[in-house]
């Protein structure tokens, strides 16, 4: 059977596959005129690299690709397959094209990131010596999923999700292309809805096209031709959501994204990225447990009902679930975006840690010592300890609970904000107290 044969019956999203750089959809911060990817492809100067981006962007097309425009043998193999005795039958074959004079082969691995370290290493010789030219493709960020010895011996290449623009060329194109495409079919499909087939392929080219293929497949035959209708369309997205990955690198952006608009105090923008995790089947406790670090990091004292609405928050959706408990979630993120922030108690925490780990380990000062038998009092345990209640206000002006080396040490700012305002008013009094204060309890000199 012919390769043509052979397209005719995959599906849309490969016959539509791009056979030039020319013809590629999107990256052009990689594939532009200049670009020093584009200017390695046209040199044919082969190096290692690894694609990371998420599906639909073209990292096994791009690979194809260079391969083809280098004139290089294309081997793959699949992390989620393949196992180590399999790279090394791509290696001795390569080895074998090598010493019979024959171009040079690129290894494209899929899903490298899932690949254990000795397989990882596994490639490492081979790619050193020239054998073979190693292009992994990976979904996940390299950085954390890749041997830094592979790591180091490859170039990354971010690809992007595409623009909604390039996915509606790219619809067009499978439109109106006779050989591989749709341009066959007398098909009738606004520009409305070619757009919506492009939004719903959320920066994926496969999943756009594959949309776009079901939806002529169930689309009615009439006088006119084959129409596509937002009836059909609404059928085709139902039960589309939108790209989540789990863990991966989606879910870490838009968990950042949502932390970051709270602290901005942006209402608007902390929903927004809210509703766009759920939808994307994230679990709402996951989100509860980080709004809970939000009312502690980023608003703390200037509101400390922020972290009862989250607490309250969290508890709902144990108790109610999904979906009934989402709506506690938007009150609560809500709140959070819209209370006054301080940050004072994080970095002040963050501060005293730093200390902690860099600076001696002070012993309790005496006064502060309890002193629960005779002995203990005899070795001056709890001596000279002042007692704060039987003080006016509560406060004993000049007093120290701090070991001396550090007494004059300052961790908690508040800010001028919310009831850290109050806070700040009232510390800055203390303050003045122990500055008119006759009793000190460190005479001034620290010993080290």
């Amino acid at each position: 059977m012919s390769s043509s044969n052979n397209l005719a019956y995959a599906p849309l999203a490969d016959r539509m596959r791009p056979h030039t750089i020319e013809q590629f959809a999107g990256q052009l911060h990689l594939l532009a005129e200049g670009k020093p990817l584009r200017e390695a492809i046209v040199s044919g100067a082969l190096h290692s690299m690894i694609f990371w981006g998420p599906p639909g962007t073209g990292k096994t097309t791009l690979a194809r690709l260079i391969a083809q425009s280098c004139e290089a043998n294309f081997a793959t193999l699949s992390a989620v397959m393949s196992g180590v005795k399999d790279i090394r039958a791509c290696v001795e074959k390569a080895q074998l094209e090598q010493q019979a004079g024959g171009p040079r082969t690129l290894l494209f691995v899929d899903e490298v990131h899932r690949f254990n370290k000795a397989q990882q290493d596994a490639f490492l010789p081979y790619v050193e010596d020239g054998t073979i030219v190693f292009i992994g493709a990976t979904t996940e960020n390299p950085s954390f999923e890749v041997n830094n010895a592979l790591l180091s011996r490859t170039r990354v290449y971010r690809l992007k999700a595409l623009q909604s623009k390039e996915l509606v060329d790219l619809i067009k194109r499978a439109l109106t292309d006779k050989e591989l495409g749709l341009g066959n079919l007398k098909l009738i499909i606004d520009d409305e809805l070619i757009e919506l087939i492009a939004n719903a392929g959320d920066g994926d080219a496969r999943r756009a096209l594959t949309l776009l293929e079901i939806a002529v497949d169930i689309a009615p035959d009439t006088a006119n031709g084959r129409v596509l209708n937002r009836q059909i369309l609404n059928e085709v997205l139902q039960g589309q959501v939108a790209r989540f990955d789990k863990k991966g690198d989606q879910f870490y952006e838009q968990i950042s994204a949502l932390h970051k608009a709270v602290r901005g105090s942006s209402p608007d923008a902390a929903l927004y990225w809210l509703a766009r995790m759920l939808e994307g089947g994230c679990d709402p406790l996951y989100i509860a447990r980080r709004v809970v670090r939000m009312a502690s990091e980023d608003i703390g004292n200037a509101d400390p009902r922020a972290l009862r609405i989250s607490l309250d928050c969290w508890d709902v959706i144990q108790r109610l679930g999904s979906p009934e408990g989402e709506l506690s979630l938007a009150q609560a993120v809500v709140y959070m975006a819209c209370a006054a922030k301080s940050a004072a108690v994080y970095q002040a925490f963050n501060a005293v840690r730093a200390d902690i780990r860099k600076l001696p380990n002070y012993d309790v000062p005496m006064h502060l010592r309890n002193a629960p038998t005779g002995l203990m009092k005899d070795e001056g345990y709890g001596q000279d300890y002042r007692y704060a209640h039987d003080h006016p206000e509560g406060y004993i002006a000049g007093e120290n609970y701090l070991p001396e080396q550090i007494s004059d040490n300052h961790y908690y700012q508040p800010v001028d904000r919310g009831l850290e305002k109050q806070i700040k008013q009232r510390l800055d009094y203390f303050q003045s107290l122990d500055d008119n204060s006759a009793f000190q309890r460190y005479d001034g000199s620290k010993s080290n």
